[in-house]
C-alpha cells in the first residue's frame, strides 16, 4: 500500500494517527485553537474552515494559514470546507469551492487538502488536478451523518475515490444499530485490503465510538480528537485518544501475551 509522508508523519503505516479540528468563528478563535492545539501531540491539525465566518474573504484565509503553519510548525495541516449537505456550517457552490481550495493550494501553507466526492466528478477531477499541480495530496471524503449504507456500498465510495485520484479515502457514516458499525468495520477491512492509498473510516455518534479506536486492527490510517470543541459527534479528548491507542497498539505488537 502507497502511504502519505506529511513533514515526517507517514500515514499509512503502523498506529493510526491522530487528527485534531480548529473550529473557530473568528479571526482571534482560530489563533487561539492553534495556539491551545501546539505541543498537544497531534499528529495532524484539520482547520475546518466552514466554521469561521470570513471563509469569503482570500486575504484573512491566507494570513490565517500562514499563522497556523508558524504556530503549528511541523504539525501538518490539513485544510477543509466541510458544506452544509455533509455536516458542516456554511454552503458553497462549486466555484466557490473550488477557489477556496485553488487558495489554499497556491499560498502553500496546507499540506493536505480534503475534497467532497459529491461536488461530482468534473469538480473532483479539477480540484484534484490543481492540488496535485502543487504538490499538495488530496484527501477524499463523503459523510453520512443520517445512516450507514451497506458494506458494499461503503467499499464502493472508498474505491470510487481512489479512482478518483485521492490519496487518501476518508468515509464518515451514522450508525442506527450495533451492527452497522459492524458493517462499517468490514469495509474498511475489505477496503484496506483491496485498495492501494489509506483510508479512513468513523462510525460517528456514542455507538460509533470504537471505531475510533481500532484503526490499527481493521485499517482505518487516521483518527479524529478534539482538544477543546469538537468537530463531529463522537470525537474522544486527544488525551485519552492516544492512550487508548497505545493500549491497543502495545497488544496488537506484543511478541508474547500472558493470558493468565
Amino acid at each position: 500500500m502507497k502511504t502519505v509522508l506529511l513533514k515526517g508523519v507517514e500515514i499509512g503505516k503502523g498506529q493510526p494517527k491522530t487528527c485534531v479540528p480548529i473550529v473557530g468563528k473568528t479571526f482571534s478563535e482560530v489563533i487561539d485553537q492553534a495556539e491551545r492545539i501546539s505541543g498537544q501531540g497531534a499528529d495532524l491539525v484539520e482547520w475546518r474552515v466552514d466554521c469561521c465566518d470570513f471563509c469569503g474573504d482570500s486575504e484573512q484565509v491566507e494570513a490565517v494559514l500562514v499563522s497556523i503553519g508558524e504556530i503549528l510548525e511541523n504539525t501538518p495541516v490539513l485544510f477543509t470546507f466541510r458544506s452544509q449537505e455533509e455536516g458542516g456550517n456554511q454552503r458553497l457552490d462549486g466555484e466557490s469551492y473550488l477557489g477556496l481550495i485553488r487558495l489554499a493550494v497556491q499560498a502553500g501553507m496546507a499540506d493536505l487538502v480534503d475534497v467532497e466526492l459529491s461536488r461530482g466528478p468534473e469538480l473532483v477531477d479539477e480540484i484534484v488536478r490543481t492540488a496535485h499541480r502543487a504538490g499538495i495530496p488530496v484527501l477524499m471524503s463523503s459523510h453520512d451523518f443520517q445512516k450507514t449504507p451497506s458494506a458494499e456500498e461503503m467499499t464502493a465510495i472508498l474505491k470510487t475515490m481512489e479512482e478518483r485520484g485521492a490519496d487518501i479515502a476518508k468515509l464518515a457514516v451514522m450508525p442506527q444499530t450495533k451492527r452497522d458499525v459492524l458493517n462499517l468495520l468490514d469495509a474498511t477491512l475489505t477496503a484496506g485490503q483491496q485498495m492501494d492509498i489509506p483510508v479512513i473510516t468513523m462510525a460517528m455518534g456514542g455507538m460509533g465510538t470504537v471505531s475510533r479506536l481500532c484503526g490499527e486492527c481493521f485499517g482505518s490510517a487516521v483518527t479524529f480528537g478534539s482538544v477543546g470543541k469538537a468537530s463531529a459527534p463522537g470525537q474522544m479528548e486527544l488525551t485519552q485518544l492516544k492512550a487508548a491507542l497505545e493500549l491497543i497498539h502495545r497488544g496488537m505488537t506484543r511478541e508474547e501475551i500472558d493470558w493468565t
